[in-house]
């Protein structure tokens, strides 16, 4: 259903972040900052790994993206593909899982965290970043909304899974940006499981995007368009060709410029590769296996299954 938004203030409680004036030049809360420039966090070079996670294999767009940027960077990778999707799912469970995976992360030595999920994002990045005080903990959402806002779109459309669209986080940070800023949000359900099962370049997938689409681009009248979910990336091509006027704003891309940005601040960037990338999934899909493959052509990596307890 969508669901279209003016201004309003944002309910940062309720949101998960701190708002930003639009005029203000920092960029992080007052508690990361103090994280971000505490000289005892600070070093010359750390060549530990980065950790990057989602609920399956949406996430590897915002590991792909890292590579291309900052190609000494290691990842460890987590992608819970056994209890994929998760914007079907309770905020509580969702919470559950996050914390969980971020735990495991942590008993892996990561430097920092990246939520390669946007789901996970809007409903547990405060309560992980409680949990783990001392570790950088990234969300795709608020680097998004910068992007936008500076992009300067007057009327910007957002697609994104059920809980993310029903947290409202996306709207409510974009109004409090920048009020004037018109959004119209869609939930897309069925967009994750498909791209999940391998079923992108084909029929099926156009289909699907048309029926949850349509009516939305057409209705609401929209140039920008907000990928919501880590997943939607993979399916750019069926967007732009099905609406080839549309700009399309990636989630997946936009968190790496924080990632760079947050690595700067405390002199955490890596020297050198000194070990292999690793990737781990709660259940070994061949769709998880094809598209890692793919992600990693020409890179040392190992791909292992690791379940997370109930």
């Amino acid at each position: 259903m969508a669901d279209a938004h003016g201004s309003g203030p944002c309910d940062h409680k309720s949101c998960g972040f701190e708002s930003h004036h639009p005029h203000q030049e920092k960029r992080y809360s007052a508690e990361y900052r103090f994280l971000l420039l505490s000289e005892e966090n600070k070093e010359e070079m750390d060549n530990r790994p980065i950790g990057f996670f989602d609920s399956g294999l949406g996430g590897l767009t915002s590991v792909s993206a890292l590579q291309s940027r900052l190609p000494k960077e290691r990842v460890i990778y987590y992608g819970d593909t056994a209890r994929t999707p998760y914007g079907s799912k309770s905020p509580e469970t969702i919470r559950k899982f996050a914390s969980q995976i971020v735990d495991y992360l942590v008993s892996k030595d990561v430097k920092m965290v990246v939520i390669a999920c946007n789901t996970v994002t809007s409903l547990a990045l405060d309560d992980l970043r409680q949990q783990h005080p001392e570790l950088p903990i990234i969300g795709v959402i608020e680097p998004t909304v910068r992007k936008v806002v500076q992009s300067h779109c007057p009327n910007v459309g957002i697609i994104a899974t059920k809980a993310t669209i029903q947290s409202d986080v996306y709207a409510r940070l974009l109004h409090n940006l920048d009020p004037s800023i018109r959004t119209s949000s869609l939930a897309c359900p069925a967009f994750v499981p498909l791209i999940e099962e391998g079923i992108i370049d084909n029929e099926i997938m156009d289909l699907t995007i048309r029926y949850y689409m349509d009516d939305f681009v057409r209705e609401n009248g929209f140039s920008h368009l907000i990928l919501g979910c880590t997943h939607y990336p993979m399916i750019a091509d069926n967007l732009k060709r099905i609406y080839p006027h549309m700009n399309l704003i990636s989630s997946s891309e936009a968190v790496i410029d924080e990632v760079e940005e947050v690595l700067a601040a405390r002199d955490q960037f890596a020297e050198q590769r000194t070990e292999e990338d690793r990737f781990y999934a709660s259940d070994l899909s061949d769709n998880f296996i094809r598209m890692t493959d793919r992600l990693t052509e020409g890179k040392n990596s190992r791909i292992k299954l690791k379940k997370m307890e109930e």
